[in-house]
Formats: structure tokens, C-alpha cells, sequence
């Protein structure tokens, strides 16, 4: 019987997402039916292209068992870098956003090297994103490469591009974090650094890895984003920062580090921008909205805490079965 339980409350977390998912779509199709046409699923589903490689971002991050607070700030300084140093300088646009992937990468060494909390250091960086992000691009304007804006508006076969876009993620992520070997080493340095080091692998390479894919990611985030509004603002994604922690959270990774799902993440990320439409077919203010999202993130950890209780609860009723047979 406790095992049948803790079958069932692992089945119950792992269609949490899923749920919520459906049931935003339910609801964003009783408001507006013809937004669940193709057209319509590509003008809902743009905004999720940069929200879900953001939460990605953060999602390597919290995989090493720390948490990004300058995510947001970062993709705004690569709209800046996109929309006023790409168009007349390709080249050296193209060196800088590496440049900046390998700072990303060297932030993971910094924190490991000397053990300072990554809340307080990202927290930090993420003025030093945006003061870079001013010196680009004083006020808000330039003008992405038309090949990106052209890029971003591809009408293709079967389903809208955000759609396609979306489910290859998915699967990038997938097949990183849990099917590539070392996948499972990225994965436990946050759950067990001490258990990796004796296993004889470098956790210091490990955090500098996923620091990196969490820089790679913030990178095509604000590329993609700077090709939907074609132009550039050092202002333009501070709440990034949280929505991408809440993309996780909701979508069944914790702050215990190595547990996240990349398919949980997009559908996180999914859930949160159809949210924010459905709110406002609803005609529900802006800060009424921010709201619902932190209820909706309050209500979903709740119910993961009351799951995690029966999983736990059905583990020691076995314990004990298993002791007094």
C-alpha cells in the first residue's frame, strides 16, 4: 500500500506542469478561441521564445545548486549589443557575445573558487550587466540585422516557428542534462558535490560548464528577443529574472541542486506567458498580474510540498513494513 502511495504522488508531481499547462490553454481558449489557430498560437506563443531560454539560463544555474539574480540584466545588455554593435560591426558583435559567454562561465569558477554565495555575486554582476548595457546603448532604440526580425517571422509547416522553437529546446536540453554522460555529473554537482569529487570528477569544470550554458542561453534569449522588438534596451528585461526562476520552479525543479526538468522548464516558461494573456483577455491590470503569477508559484509549491509529504510518508510506512517482516 505506502508503495502504491509513493507511485502515486511521483505520478502526481510529474503531471503538475502538464495540469497548469492545460489548464491556462482551456482557459485562454474559452476567452479567445481563435487564438488556438495558428496564427494565433505564434503571435501568443513569440515572447515565449526569449522567457524559456532565460529560464534555461537559470535552470543550469540552479542545477548547480545556486540561483542567478543578473539573468535579466544580461539578456538586456545583449538586446544593446544585437540592436547597436552587431549591424556595423558583425564581427566584433559576434566576438563580445562570446566574450560574454565566457565570463558567464568564469562567474561559476569565481563562486566555487571562493565559496561566495552566487546570490550575492549574480546579485552584484547584475548591476554591472546593466551599467555595460547603458555605455552600448545610452537610450532605447537602434535597429536589429533584418535577417533576424525575417528569422523570427518564418512562417513554417505544420506549426508556428515559437512551437517548433520551443519543442527543440525541449529536446536540447533533454538530451544535456539527461541523456549525454556527463549530464549526470553537471546534475550532481548540485545535489552532492563531495560525492562527485570522490568519484574523481573536477567540480569546479562542472560548475564552470553549466555557468557557461547558462551564459549560451541568456545569450540566444536576448538575441531572440531583441529580433522581436528589433531594437535594443538596457532596461528591457529586468523581470526576466524572475520569471525564469518561477519557469523552473513551476515546472518541477527545486532549489536543491541536480533537480530540474528542461521539458518541465519550457512548459514552466509556456505557462507563465499564456498566463499573462489570458489575464489580459481578462482585462486584468499589469499589477494584478504580477500577483497571480506569485499565487499561482505560491499554490504550485504547496502542492509539490503536500506530494513530497506523502512520497515521504510512504517511504518510512515501507521502512517500517520492511523491519518488522
Amino acid at each position: 500500500m505506502s508503495s502504491f502511495v509513493g507511485r502515486k504522488a511521483s505520478i502526481l508531481r510529474s503531471l503538475l506542469p502538464v495540469t497548469g499547462l492545460i489548464a491556462v490553454l482551456i482557459g485562454v481558449y474559452c476567452y479567445r478561441p481563435n487564438a488556438m489557430n495558428y496564427v494565433g498560437l505564434g503571435l501568443l506563443l513569440t515572447y515565449a521564445m526569449p522567457v524559456a531560454l532565460a529560464a534555461f539560463a537559470q535552470m543550469f544555474v540552479i542545477a548547480a545548486g545556486d540561483i542567478d539574480l543578473s539573468i535579466g540584466n544580461f539578456i538586456s545588455l545583449i538586446t544593446c549589443i544585437v540592436a547597436a554593435v552587431i549591424p556595423g560591426s558583425p564581427i566584433f558583435g559576434l566576438a563580445l557575445l562570446v566574450l560574454l559567454i565566457l565570463c558567464y562561465g568564469g562567474l561559476g569558477v569565481l563562486i566555487h573558487i571562493r565559496r561566495l554565495p552566487s546570490i550575492v555575486v549574480t546579485l552584484g554582476f547584475s548591476f554591472i550587466w546593466l551599467g555595460i548595457a547603458v555605455l552600448v546603448l545610452p537610450r532605447p532604440g537602434g535597429l536589429t540585422p533584418e535577417w533576424l526580425s525575417a528569422l523570427l517571422r518564418l512562417r513554417t509547416p505544420l506549426a508556428p516557428l515559437p512551437v517548433l522553437a520551443l519543442l527543440i529546446f525541449a529536446i536540447a536540453g533533454y538530451l544535456v542534462l539527461n541523456r549525454w554522460s556527463y549530464g549526470t555529473v553537471l546534475r550532481g554537482v548540485g545535489g552532492n558535490a563531495r560525492a562527485v569529487s570522490r568519484a574523481g570528477w573536477s567540480v569546479l569544470l562542472a560548475k564552470a560548464t553549466l555557468y557557461s550554458f547558462a551564459g549560451f542561453f541568456g545569450v540566444l534569449s536576448g538575441v531572440v528577443l531583441a529580433g522581436i522588438t528589433t531594437s535594443g534596451d538596457a532596461n528591457l528585461a529586468p523581470n526576466y529574472t524572475l520569471l525564469s526562476v518561477a519557469a523552473v520552479i513551476l515546472g518541477g525543479g527545486e532549489f536543491v541542486g541536480g533537480k530540474v526538468s528542461p521539458v518541465g522548464t519550457i512548459i514552466g516558461a509556456v505557462t507563465l506567458v499564456l498566463m499573462n494573456s489570458l489575464l489580459t483577455f481578462m482585462n486584468v491590470g499589469s499589477d494584478w498580474q504580477l500577483a497571480a503569477q506569485g499565487l499561482i508559484l505560491i499554490v504550485v509549491l504547496a502542492v509539490r510540498a503536500a506530494i513530497s509529504h506523502l512520497e515521504t510518508r510512504s517511504v518510512r510506512d515501507a521502512r517500517i513494513t520492511f523491519g518488522a517482516s
